[in-house]
């Protein structure tokens, strides 16, 4: 299975960046947001964008708004292009298809964000170094290594479960980018709700871990949810259902 799975990777990474769409604006749009948080960004916080452990919070979004705009396309496009028939029809079984699927949106995500993280790096340390060198601190660093990867995987396996009902691929889009939107202001939401005794319990139990262990539960919170996601999303993938359909 694991060589299926890359097989259909590979041809998820390939279609991406050499056939689908319009190639001369994807990658105008890919070097913008790349140049904008590795280069800009970085240029503009100085050292705090190395050392500052609340810069996590930024990274941990960057991965899901990549993927947002790539795995929608997963399986509506391919039913908008009518060669889901045809990649039903071959011999790759359903876990490595959809694995396969799953496995490039958070590869795409997540390997643009290890580019802005390091990008980001070089930036800092040849304007603001002065002669020094500065790297993230060991917890930041594992934060945004895992978080992203996580955070991927998040989007990942809930676009696949967009696309699988999607008619079209702006349809699976616009749910995933509201599904989005509200994850990002429901914590806000959050805040405004819950009573002032529980807020207060809250705060005072995180205040209490380092950015270690909060970097840890985090990402023990992040993996069981991108368990469940993926676990529904090759519960729901029935091939004959989508050949139907």
């Amino acid at each position: 299975m694991i060589a299926d799975a890359w097989t259909v990777m590979w041809k998820e990474w390939r279609e991406l960046l050499l056939q689908r769409g319009n190639v001369r604006g994807g990658w105008v749009s890919l070097l913008i947001t790349i140049g904008v948080f590795g280069i800009f960004l970085p240029l503009q916080s100085g050292r705090a964008w190395v050392e500052s452990p609340a810069l996590l919070l930024v990274w941990v979004w960057v991965p899901l708004f990549l993927v947002s705009s790539v795995v929608a396309d997963a399986i509506a496009g391919e039913r908008e292009r009518h060669t889901l028939e045809t990649l039903l029809a071959s011999r790759l079984s359903d876990r490595s298809i959809l694995v396969g699927k799953v496995g490039a949106a958070m590869g795409y995500g997540w390997g643009l964000t290890l580019v802005m993280l390091t990008l980001g790096l070089v930036t800092v340390n040849v304007v603001h170094g002065h002669g020094e060198l500065v790297f993230y601190p060991p917890a930041t660093a594992l934060g945004a290594v895992l978080l992203t990867l996580l955070g991927a995987g998040l989007v990942s396996g809930a676009g696949v479960l967009v696309s699988l009902h999607a008619a079209t691929v702006r349809q699976a889009a616009q749910t995933l980018s509201i599904a989005i939107m509200v994850l990002l202001f429901l914590p806000v939401l959050a805040l405004q709700i819950v009573p002032a005794e529980w807020k207060g319990v809250v705060f005072t139990a995180l205040g209490g871990l380092d950015t270690f262990q909060t970097v840890l539960l985090l990402a023990a919170v992040l993996l069981v949810v991108d368990l469940i996601l993926l676990l529904l999303a090759l519960a729901r993938f029935q091939r004959a259902k989508l050949i139907l359909d």
